[in-house]
């Protein structure tokens, strides 16, 4: 968390009120999330500069600007980005403070302290902040055939594939899982076992659940909110994930929590079996 519905949703918020304000100060209040360049650097840099446009590529938020500069942010587990004004109290691991033109701020918090900033010419920005590795976008540029030829050259459990962001970019955990079960598919198959109709279930089940997550702006727990402190709503919708021991909504049978490479997974071991499932 947060995930690529999650990034797109904080994306389209702040869209509706940056452009055309400008940094007038910069707080850095824990300089390590600042990557490039160094905190003083960057906060001397970013003062003056004017948003111009918001993109976000995977879980990466890209901030243009103006003078041919952008930011990079990417929230990891905890980050906030929250638009709000200037008499609002500050919350507790408010890490960054952009002062800008209108009087109001745009506030990064961040409780686990993994996200990172970076600030550079829009020509080495994707570089620095390591975005050039990203694979698909799973909305925008997702190919078929290529995503089954890929699948096909992959030994490793499918759910570890699917959050591998140099193969798509943006999927976590909440949205593998979902998507497997939409698709059927046990999280622990190799991906080179799918067949083709599998393959193609799980590339549906990918578009259909992150749009829906985007649709729902996004999927709040505990610590992810929109760019103005607004919860998303996917939760009540998800089929597996959190789900453990509750009856499938399809079968009946308990969902099941294990951990499979490393993370853990949400599935049906009726729905999902271990073996194909057309």
């Amino acid at each position: 968390m947060p995930e690529l519905p999650e990034v797109e949703t904080v994306r389209r918020t702040l869209l509706e009120f940056l452009p055309g304000l400008t940094v007038t100060d910069v707080s850095v209040n824990l300089p390590r999330i600042i990557k490039y360049p160094d905190p003083q650097k960057f906060a001397q840099e970013m003062a003056g500069l004017t948003f111009c446009d918001i993109e976000r590529r995977g879980k990466y938020l890209k901030f243009i600007l103006s003078g041919g500069m952008a930011l990079v942010v990417h929230l990891r587990m905890t980050g906030q980005l929250r638009y709000s004004t200037s008499d609002v109290p500050i919350p507790r691991h408010t890490h960054v403070i952009f002062a800008l033109s209108n009087g109001r701020q745009l506030r990064y918090t961040d409780i686990r302290q993994f996200g990172t900033m970076y600030l550079a010419t829009q020509e080495a920005i994707e570089r620095i902040a390591g975005m050039e590795r990203l694979g698909w976008e799973p909305l925008s540029d997702f190919p078929l055939l290529e995503f089954a030829a890929t699948l096909q050259k992959r030994k490793a459990s499918i759910k570890g594939v699917l959050l591998d962001q140099r193969l798509i970019a943006g999927i976590g955990n909440i949205y593998a899982d979902e998507a497997l079960f939409m698709a059927r598919i046990h999280p622990a198959r190799a991906a080179n076992s799918l067949t083709a109709s599998e393959v193609e279930r799980l590339h549906k089940a990918i578009c259909q659940v992150l749009q829906a997550g985007v649709d729902m702006r996004g999927t709040s727990f505990s610590d992810y909110v929109d760019g103005l402190g607004r919860s998303g709503s996917f939760q009540h919708h998800l089929a597996v994930y959190g789900k453990e021991g509750e009856p499938c909504f399809i079968c009946g049978s308990p969902i099941v929590r294990e951990r499979i490479g490393g993370r853990s997974s949400h599935f049906c071991p009726r729905c999902q079996r271990a073996s194909a499932v057309e």
